[in-house]
């Protein structure tokens, strides 16, 4: 429970950090990308230090290139 409050309180001084520079210029567009990563990235630190399995983009891709591999290993015996 530390580590979330933690990972909260570097968040709440990296929002006190930025915010304010893009509300003062404007930058609308990047303060949605900006809070949409920093949601994405707190979300995903915060299930690691609960120790939620999280699933491996990893696994996705060998998940799509494992039958190609097979079919061409297949085509080149």
């Amino acid at each position: 429970m530390v580590v979330v409050l933690g990972i909260l309180a570097a968040i709440a001084v990296i929002i006190k950090l930025e915010v304010p520079s893009l509300l003062k210029k404007g930058l609308m567009k990047e303060l949605r990308v900006f809070s949409f990563l920093l949601l994405f990235g707190a979300g995903i630190s915060i299930a690691q230090s609960l120790n939620v399995k999280l699933p491996n983009p990893l696994d996705w891709i060998d998940f799509i290139y494992r039958p190609v591999s097979r079919f061409i290993e297949g085509v080149l015996q």
